[in-house]
């Protein structure tokens, strides 16, 4: 997927490397905070213009994002020979006007399960990284 050079089983990622990983998976995990508890919850999301839609519906995840809009997203994944992972630390708001929403409704965006998840969430970047590994066994410690 990615050249890895001098034969380094981790690469650091740029943001362009990363904005493709991110662009072509559907699923991560929003990780909110209050009062300094952390919380992590699986999400099916959609890019656009380099920012991340998802859906929710009434609960913690809504709840906990309101009250601190600071959060992290990851997104990952995992093959044979190789893995992935790419967090995007930004703020997230709940999306509540017509013109906010109109844009958004057109991506598409579908829940997974089967409930009524009718606020959409925007999380706007402030930073991104990205790693990619080289899946294999641990080399032998040199005496």
């Amino acid at each position: 997927m990615f050249e890895h050079k001098d034969g380094n089983p981790v690469l650091d990622l740029t943001d362009d490397q990363s904005w493709h990983l991110v662009d072509n998976t559907r699923h991560g995990r929003l990780v909110v905070s209050v009062a300094g508890e952390p919380d992590i919850f699986p999400v099916n999301y959609v890019t656009a213009a380099r920012k991340i839609y998802l859906r929710t519906a009434p609960g913690n995840k809504l709840a906990q994002l309101t009250i601190n809009d600071a959060v992290l997203f990851e997104a990952d994944g995992v093959l044979s020979d190789e893995a992935w992972s790419v967090v995007v630390r930004g703020k997230a708001r709940v999306l509540n006007t017509s013109a906010d929403l109109a844009p958004v409704e057109e991506l598409g965006l579908q829940s997974w399960v089967p409930t009524l998840k009718d606020f959409y969430v925007e999380i706007v970047p402030a930073s991104v990284s990205g790693r990619h590994f080289q899946l294999g066994q641990q080399p032998e410690r040199e005496i």
